[in-house]
């Protein structure tokens, strides 16, 4: 994919009106005395003054590790990035390596060494419920993503990357994460009269070598292998549901790069199955 292209997100899902559009249901707990999930920027942030707060795009969310049901950590501090990141990043210099709440360090928002640029530090926040909190999924900023794929082995040349193309990298991966939370929200739509509140997202993991025999089957159809693919696990009112989400090039149309994403749920219960079922019937008899 190329980062200095633009870019728009399809999916491969079915069209049903939205799940969980307008009020909430009332008695729903989690919608009792709704509040902002994240305060306005302090007055004294250098960011803000004379400026009217920006509204917060929707990001990704980091990889949380599979035995912490609420997310890592340090997506308790992630809105400090969010309200005033430079005064955020200044204070993370004074901090200690490891987080005493999981033994884990604290995300690396520092430069890394030999960085022939500077990165924007900033974490947005997305529309994606974080299970087990009343705040939303916090993403990575630019400095963070150009960390963590060092921390994977890539490494930087003059021809790679520039800034403006961690920019849209980052904008690219947050319009994948936002289409894919739409998509689960489709099939959520079947569940709702058990879970009137909606679904909230309690963690997830990359496993872009792990092909899921349906992308196989495709491939030996003739159709190329994804490029990535997730699971994510998903709070259905206290019921934890795995979705597979493949990440498909739909390659380019008017000098926009297309990703076509396959959301599913897994094959983990009959009720999975079952929804599956009925999605395909509606395919097939609707073609």
């Amino acid at each position: 994919m190329d980062p200095m292209s633009g870019s728009t997100v399809k999916a491969e899902g079915f069209v049903v009106a939205h799940p969980y559009a307008g009020s909430p249901t009332q008695g729903c707990p989690m919608q009792k005395e709704t509040k902002p999930s994240a305060p306005l920027p302090p007055p004294e942030c250098p960011m803000h003054k004379a400026s009217t707060p920006a509204q917060v795009e929707s990001t990704a969310p980091p990889t949380a590790p599979a035995s912490d049901q609420a997310g890592p950590t340090h997506q308790d501090r992630a809105y400090e990035f969010v309200e005033c990141p430079m005064k955020a990043a200044n204070r993370e210099k004074f901090v200690s390596d490891i987080d005493i709440a999981n033994m884990m360090p604290p995300p690396n928002q520092q430069p890394a060494p030999g960085q022939p640029f500077d990165l924007s530090v900033n974490r947005e926040e997305s529309q994606i419920p974080r299970g087990g909190t009343d705040q939303n999924w916090v993403y990575p900023s630019e400095q963070m993503f150009w960390n963590a794929m060092l921390r994977k082995g890539w490494h930087w040349k003059d021809e790679d990357l520039g800034q403006k193309d961690m920019t849209n990298i980052i904008k690219i991966h947050n319009q994948n994460n936002d289409q894919a939370w739409q998509e689960i929200l489709k099939w959520e739509q079947f569940h709702k009269k058990e879970c009137p509140c909606g679904p909230s997202l309690l963690r997830f993991g990359g496993k872009a070598k792990e092909f899921t025999p349906r992308a196989r089957f495709r491939h030996w159809m003739g159709y190329g292998l994804p490029f990535d693919r997730h699971d994510w696990i998903v709070d259905r009112c206290g019921k934890e549901v795995r979705y597979v989400i493949d990440y498909y090039d739909g390659g380019e149309i008017n000098k926009q790069n297309f990703t076509i994403l396959d959301v599913r749920p897994a094959f983990d219960s009959l009720s999975a199955v079952w929804d599956r079922m009925r999605v395909a019937w509606w395919r097939w008899t609707s073609s």
